[in-house]
């Protein structure tokens, strides 16, 4: 009996470090840290026509844990925020990175930085990670919304250190499920409001039974303001 692919690669160490690609042109470290992200805990970015938002979440149900510090959102500047879905540990190194970068571009050129200049720093520093030795990949995937020009713009960088551009996307577990629902629902004239609504739909539809809405947190950014507005649990459904 012939031997599954996988095991072939076990027994032949193609799955022993990041740089070593197996005979089908595969990075199979690289493909095992992608599965971490699809069992990380859910996050839905969406671009709306006053502004940008990302919803996540949480997935804390302890109550020993102060929920202020389980955040899922995190700041990188006042008119950027991101999220991830992975190892946590992994991404806090890539966060704190890009909020450094944030602050080295205000003090050098007095203006707010770019979105895609902070995902394209996080997305360079997880492809080192795929080509060389002694060390293993990001487990983890950064989705990152910010405004410029008044615009909302978001970005979503993978394991691969690969980015792209997105109008809504999703990161985690149940991913497919999510970006199902987004791409019947999303048009590019929904306000923050209705986004909302409809991304909190696409969760609800993609957890079925395990939805909880107030493991939610939501981070939302109008575009002719530079401030950042959070809301938790039930009140997501009160924005307006």
């Amino acid at each position: 009996m012939e031997m599954p692919i996988d095991m072939q690669h076990q027994q032949m160490g193609y799955d022993r470090t990041a740089t070593m690609f197996s005979p089908e042109g595969h990075l199979l470290q690289v493909e095992y840290a992608e599965k971490t992200v699809r069992l990380g805990s859910s996050s839905i970015g969406m671009v709306c026509s006053d502004g940008v938002f990302i919803l996540a979440d949480k997935r804390n149900e302890d109550s020993l844990i102060v929920s202020e510090s389980a955040q899922k959102v995190y700041e990188i500047d006042n008119h950027i925020v991101a999220s991830v879905a992975g190892i946590i540990s992994d991404a806090r190194v890539l966060i704190d990175k890009a909020q450094v970068l944030a602050q080295q571009s205000k003090l050098t050129y007095d203006s707010p930085i770019e979105p895609e200049l902070i995902i394209k720093e996080i997305a360079n520093i997880k492809q080192q990670f795929t080509q060389y030795g002694g060390a293993r990949p990001f487990g983890v995937a950064v989705m990152v919304a910010g405004i410029q020009d008044e615009k909302g713009r978001l970005y979503t960088s993978d394991i691969t250190g690969n980015y792209y551009e997105y109008h809504a996307n999703a990161i985690g577990e149940d991913d497919s499920a999510i970006k199902e629902v987004l791409r019947e629902k999303y048009k590019k004239d929904l306000t923050i409001k209705k986004g909302i609504a409809v991304a909190v739909e696409a969760m609800k539809k993609a957890k079925g039974d395990k939805f909880k809405v107030d493991r939610l947190e939501i981070a939302y950014i109008e575009g002719d303001k530079s401030e950042i507005n959070r809301v938790e649990g039930k009140k997501i459904l009160e924005i307006k």
